[in-house]
């Protein structure tokens, strides 16, 4: 399997692999100095809260990817692939005019931080890396829908079952 289709298939996986990891070592350590050694820093809270971020919103366009938002199908059972194809496009179609506009707006909030020079109150770093998590999300979302709509239309052209993702409940 190429590289690039590796990284089709599990570049949320890993980037949520490497942030959680990073976020539970961190929590871990943090606990065993409070706990033990009374003591407790100011970087380790941050770097939990930031590796929260990213999660939150890297976590999004996997589940975007995966077709694993919450949604009530209910009427869906009932539709056959044609409609119910037409009905994840128009879906699609909604999310991706909201990513659309988020991108947009988030990316301010970004070069704002970078026009004055934010840090964080620990590590003193550029607060431009832990907001950029906020376009990064959207912009995997909105690549994430585009494969989604090229994977719907085919649907649709040839009347195949849409896909669906994987189900919670059943």
């Amino acid at each position: 399997m190429t590289f690039l289709k590796q990284l089709d298939q599990n570049a949320e996986r890993w980037l949520l692999l490497v942030f959680y990891v990073m976020l539970v070592g961190t929590m871990a350590v943090e606990v065993l100095r409070r706990e033990v050694f009374a003591y407790s820093s100011l970087w380790g809270e941050e770097i939990v809260r930031y590796s929260f971020i990213y999660l939150a919103w890297i976590g999004a366009a996997a589940a975007v990817k995966e077709r694993a938002h919450i949604r009530i199908d209910v009427l869906l059972h009932y539709l056959g692939p044609r409609p119910k194809a037409m009905i994840y496009i128009f879906g699609d179609l909604v999310m991706f005019t909201v990513a659309i506009i988020a991108l947009y707006w988030s990316f301010e909030t970004v070069l704002v931080s970078a026009k004055f020079g934010s840090v964080t109150d620990g590590l003193r770093i550029s607060k431009v890396w832990f907001l950029a998590a906020v376009p990064l999300g959207f912009t995997l979302m909105i690549f994430r829908l585009g494969q989604s709509f090229v994977r719907d239309f085919r649907s649709l052209r040839d009347g195949t079952p849409v896909y669906e993702g994987d189900k919670l409940f059943d």
